[in-house]
């Protein structure tokens, strides 16, 4: 299955890159700060791609989410083309019923079988994740980081 993008160059070093279903988004060079760099688009996009599948496969287990966020931290070589080599997502998750079993099965699905930027980018770069579950508050009720396993 083919998809088409473009990317067309509005001055400087200002581009907008349009989806196959015409939305658009703002991007730039690293030292011009005006719109979205691509590099760091990669990992918006990854991100996003997981989020969609973990509230899919949570709405499937009948669990309704009220919040998710995932934080993304990329390392990259210091060096020219500069690739990432491990990248770290942190999801936060808020909901009734909510359980570490059910979180993390999402995530791994996720992951390991139905996210197209993962697939992509795990032959060059280590991708690790970890979960918080939080309350009501905000307050977190589960750590996976602080959970032996």
């Amino acid at each position: 299955m083919a998809v088409t993008t473009s990317v067309r160059w509005i001055g400087e070093r200002h581009f907008v890159g349009t989806d196959s279903s015409k939305h658009s988004v703002v991007l730039s060079g690293q030292a011009e700060k005006i719109g979205v760099s691509p590099s760091e688009m990669l990992l918006v996009a990854l991100a996003s791609c997981s989020s969609v599948d973990v509230v899919e496969i949570l709405e499937k287990k009948r669990l309704k989410l009220t919040q998710l966020e995932v934080t993304t931290t990329g390392e990259h070589d210091p060096e020219p083309p500069w690739p990432y080599r491990r990248i770290h997502l942190k999801y936060r998750l808020a909901g009734e019923g909510l359980t570490p079993k059910a979180v993390e099965q999402a995530i791994s699905l996720s992951q390991e079988k139905y996210c197209s930027v993962a697939a992509t980018v795990r032959g060059v770069a280590q991708i690790t994740t970890e979960y918080e579950i939080l309350s009501g508050t905000g307050t977190p009720i589960f750590d996976s980081a602080r959970e032996t396993r």
